[in-house]
This record gives C-alpha cells, structure tokens and sequence, in this order.
C-alpha cells in the first residue's frame, strides 16, 4: 500500500494490499478499497462505498457522495463498485436514496470517460463505455456492454438493455432495447448496433435474425404488443431475450 503524506485518509477507511493513494485525494470514512486500486491527485471518495480491484481512479473524481436529491435526509444509502473499473477525470458517481434499493451499483470493466455523471440509484453492468460528459438521471438501469456517446443524457427510471448504443448527443426518455442503436434529440432508433455484435462475436444466425427483429419492431408498421406476439416465438436466444426486454418495458421503448 502507497498512501502520499500529502492525501487525506480517515482512520475508518480499509485499503487493500497494493492501493495507491496519490496526492491530495480524500477517502472518507466508511470506504472500503480493494487491492491494486489507484487512487489519483485530488479524487475524493466519500462513503458508505465499496470499491473493487484494480481500479482506477483519475484525478478530481467524485465517488460516493450523497445523492443530489433533496428528499435525501442522510440515510446510510451505499454506493457499490465492482472490478477493473477505468473512472477518468472529474466523473460523479452518487450515492443512492432510500426511495429506490438504496445503492447505486456500478459492475466491473466499465470505462467511464471524463466529466461523466452517474446519479442516485443508478444500476451499471459490466464491460459499458460512457463517452465524455455523458449523464444518468436517478434510477437508470445500463445493461452489459452497453455504449454512451458523448454528451449522452438519459432520463430517470429509463433501461437500456445490453449491446445498446446511442449516438453523440442523444436525449434518451424511454428504453432502448438490447441491440439497438439510437441518436438524435430527441433520440430514435437507427438501426442495430452492427459493431457492437461483431465485437462481441456474435455470429451470422444470431445477427440475421435480430435483424428480422428488428425489422418487425420497427419497420413493418406493427403495434409494440403486436410486434412482441411474433417475437416472443422465436427460437432465436438473442431474439427473445430482446422481446423479454420490451415486454417489461414501463417506460415504453424508444419508436
């Protein structure tokens, strides 16, 4: 463990073999810090949080403050960070509120680029890319590998399902179903998320018939709830588990 002299740590934090500590970071008490973390200049990192391993932390971060509601009344809500997580500079991640499950949840191998913003109750996957100054609202749910670009802002109590996209700018106010890439203001859907889908290896079966999905989804004039009649059929994987997404959909998806 490397803790600069030059840092603030309270007596009731817990780092683990291997963090490091650099100059002028705050870590609170009640914050508890897995090994081989790196905690850079000036970050602060306030509690009730749990951060996992080989994470990093770049400078002016603000983990684990209390949320920006003001129903909050100092409940010990949590913040709760996983693995491997790249947090770039001057992101906000908050607390959550006893309105919702209390803790907001970031999972493990997200790269979340600078000046992003993750609010209250918040629940992140594992493996999403958030793009510079791209915003969660309270309550949002981010699937796995799912994408924001720059600048993204999504409205509370929205779902963005895995393999998600949305394009720089965009202004999401209701769910994106997995596989779908969406831009614009106000967001709407563009298509699959093509690139996403190679990445990850899916293979041609998979691609084809979520593009006949997608094309009953959107394209072929089809109500939501009709769409989903012939969906829900289907004996693709991939497809269904899209088709489950929009069939619990409160918000609605985006159209």
């Amino acid at each position: 463990m490397t803790i600069d002299p030059r840092a603030v740590v309270d007596p009731g934090a817990e780092l683990g073999e291997g963090v490091t500590v650099s100059p002028f970071a705050i870590i609170g008490p009640d914050v508890t810090i897995g090994a081989d973390t790196w905690i850079g200049p000036h970050a602060v990192i306030q509690g009730p949080t749990t951060i996992g391993r080989e994470n990093q932390i770049f400078q002016f971060a603000s983990v684990g403050e209390m949320p920006q509601d003001k129903k909050y009344a100092g409940e010990p809500t949590r913040l709760e960070m996983g693995d491997r997580n790249v947090i770039r500079e001057s992101v906000t991640i908050n607390r959550g509120t006893v309105q919702d499950v209390g803790v907001t949840r970031l999972g493990d191998d997200n790269w979340i680029m600078a000046y992003v913003h993750i609010a209250h109750d918040c629940q992140v996957g594992n493996g999403t890319i958030f793009a510079n100054g791209a915003s969660l609202a309270g309550h949002v749910e981010v699937a796995d590998h799912a994408i924001l670009g720059g600048f993204t802002l999504i409205h509370q109590f929205c779902r963005l399902g895995e393999y998600a996209f949305t394009g720089m700018g965009s202004v999401v106010g209701k769910d994106i179903p997995p596989f779908v890439r969406v831009a614009g203001h106000p967001a709407e859907p563009r298509g699959l998320n093509n690139e996403g889908l190679n990445r990850h290896g899916f293979d041609k079966d998979d691609v084809r018939a979520l593009r006949e999905a997608y094309r009953t989804l959107y394209r072929q004039g089809h109500t939501t709830t009709d769409a989903l009649d012939r969906l829900q059929g289907s004996p693709n994987q991939a497809v269904r588990r899209l088709a489950d997404f929009v069939a619990g959909s409160e918000r609605g998806i985006l159209r």
